[in-house]
């Protein structure tokens, strides 16, 4: 396993802008990761620059599910949801170790009006648990034969022992059906990894300034290191505009766009495991004020609670209003008798969809589609817009279809077709032995000071996890827990840095870990610890690491709900 670090980096972008790309990605996020794999899959000589960190923006703030998604087939969006769910049990097929089926349990009350937001409902409610009941098995035949699990009827009483917080008044009956859960960033950075094995040529904190063009044609781009300060130009046969949404801005550095897309945020709330009394069953709330699907999903030693869905605001500085809170909060109350208070909350967040907007203009964001389009932009840039984290291997086999046809007849330094290789049947890296060697480190792990809740986070990481072994073999106060509630430890910073390209204190505990929204003090208790640790393989100097971790605490100073409720 080839290492991705700093070094690495440099000699990306020196390539890069010295020889010169086939096509260029703009957009380190899942959606600019799937077509740099792709494209390089394809044979294409490829790059990718992302501005800020891999998944630094919508792709590290999701509810971290792979699923098709019920309220699009409630929506009878058809289309949509197959299309997800098949996406979805691919990536269980290839990214096992990091993508798993979890069961949502589903509740019918009495008195319910329109569970899952459903267009047509009996009157009195009569008939609506059959209603559900067909509408799973639906679910499940649009996932074909992929498909890991089928929905259950559970009933009233076994849905209480499974989420006892569930309130049982006017429990009528319920569900089990099965979508997966990942760690969004993770996955990111995963098929980041994947493309670099396969030849794509990656590099973070490099932001593009500009295009040159011939002809009305863009023939490079300008691009800022904002590690170095050095400008670059990256000459590309064809740009890939995959900023979500920012791809308007993007469009306009090489001219009008006609993209119109409207950010919609969503916001989530991080709570204790004990809070709700969780168990491994996530929880769908059959019921909301605006028509959405709510989950509390179980996250480690946290549960996640989302999401809203608003339009507007600073897409640049994603941040979650009061009302936010207060909206989840009283979802949650309704339908669990543990009532969460704002003390329990350990931290709120926030990130943009990126929806292809309707011409109408009374549409809401809830409304539209997460469907996905590839549109020609100005100047010969093709963007890819809209979709979501599960389609994302979908959206960037569209994408290069259309740079296939566009660059068909001309010629590009692409390698035979006969070893070209198909990513809907490609493991992504880490898959390969992946089980033999996470048993090594559960059998080591009694020795080395690695408790069971850190050696199922490793898991995380695939056959990767005996990288981190072996760090902790050669250095074993790297087995330290970083903060002293949650799972992850020393080495992981390490191997951030030398495989998972970190350059920054906030690529580690927010993203590489997930520590900002998963520990009460958001990483602030332990950012000078895990600094200095990345000074020493980073080569910064003191006064530099002092910056990165007064930046870092600034960073995080949103996170609380103290911040977003005005308190304290």
């Amino acid at each position: 396993m080839g290492q991705l670090g700093r070094l690495e980096r440099a000699a990306n972008l020196q390539i890069m802008s010295g020889q010169g790309v086939d096509v260029l990605v703009v957009g380190g996020g899942i959606t600019g990761a799937g077509v740099a794999l792709e494209a390089a899959l394809r044979g294409y000589r490829v790059g990718l620059v992302e501005k800020a960190d891999f998944a630094s923006g919508t792709s590290s703030r999701s509810t971290k599910l792979v699923h098709g998604g019920l309220r699009y087939l409630a929506q009878f969006d058809l289309g949509l949801t197959h299309e997800a769910l098949v996406e979805r049990d691919i990536l269980i097929r290839n990214a096992p170790f990091l993508v798993s089926p979890i069961g949502f349990v589903l509740p019918v009350y009495r008195g319910g009006r329109r569970p899952l937001n459903l267009p047509v409902v009996p009157p009195f409610g009569f008939g609506v648990r059959y209603m559900l009941g067909a509408g799973l098995l639906m679910y499940d035949l649009l996932a074909g034969s992929l498909r890991a699990h089928r929905h259950k009827r559970i009933g009233a009483h076994r849905a209480l022992r499974l989420v006892p917080c569930l309130r049982g008044n006017g429990l009528l009956d319920a569900f089990v059906y099965y979508d997966a859960q990942t760690d969004d960033a993770r996955l990111t950075m995963t098929v980041i990894r994947t493309a670099a094995k396969h030849g794509a040529l990656i590099a973070n904190h490099a932001e593009v300034t500009g295009f040159q063009q011939n002809h009305g044609r863009i023939t490079a781009a300008r691009v800022c290191d904002h590690l170095s300060g050095n400008a670059l130009t990256i000459n590309a046969r064809i740009v890939v505009n995959a900023t979500g949404v920012f791809a308007v801005r993007v469009e306009e550095l090489a001219g009008p766009s006609m993209l119109r897309i409207t950010p919609a945020k969503g916001v989530h709330l991080t709570v204790s495991r004990e809070a709700l009394k969780m168990t491994r069953h996530a929880v769908v709330l059959p019921e909301t004020e605006d028509g959405r699907l709510l989950f509390v999903v179980p996250w480690g030693a946290r549960v996640t609670v989302g999401t809203t869905d608003t339009e507007g605001g600073d897409i640049d500085h994603p941040r979650a209003e009061a009302e936010d809170v207060r909206y989840l909060l009283r979802h949650v109350n309704r339908y669990m008798h543990c009532q969460l208070k704002g003390s329990d909350i350990i931290s709120v967040w926030a990130g943009y969809r990126p929806l292809v907007s309707s011409l109408d203009s009374k549409v809401r964001s809830s409304q539209l589609s997460r469907t996905h389009a590839v549109l020609d932009g100005p100047a010969g840039m093709v963007s890819i817009v809209g979709g979501k984290l599960t389609t994302y291997r979908r959206m960037a086999q569209d994408t290069m279809d259309h740079v296939d046809f566009k660059l068909r007849g001309s010629r590009c330094s692409m390698r035979p077709r006969s070893i070209q290789l198909s990513s809907r049947n490609l493991q992504l890296d880490g898959a390969e032995s992946w089980k033999e060697a996470l048993e090594e480190v559960r059998l080591e792990a009694p020795y080395l000071g690695l408790s069971t809740d850190t050696v199922h986070r490793l898991k995380l990481y695939g056959s990767a996890c005996k990288i981190i072994l072996d760090l902790v073999r050669q250095e074993p106060q790297l087995a330290t827990r970083i903060v002293p509630d949650l799972p992850y430890i020393m080495a992981e910073v390490v191997y951030a840095c030398r495989y998972e390209m970190a350059v920054q204190l906030s690529d580690v505990l927010d993203r590489r870990l997930r520590i900002s929204i998963e520990d009460r003090a958001h990483g602030t208790d332990a950012a000078a610890r895990v600094a200095e640790c990345m000074a020493q393989e980073l080569g910064w100097s003191a006064s530099y690491t002092a910056g990165q971790v007064a930046a870092y605490i600034d960073f995080v100073n949103g996170l609380s709900v103290e911040s977003v409720m005005g308190e304290g």
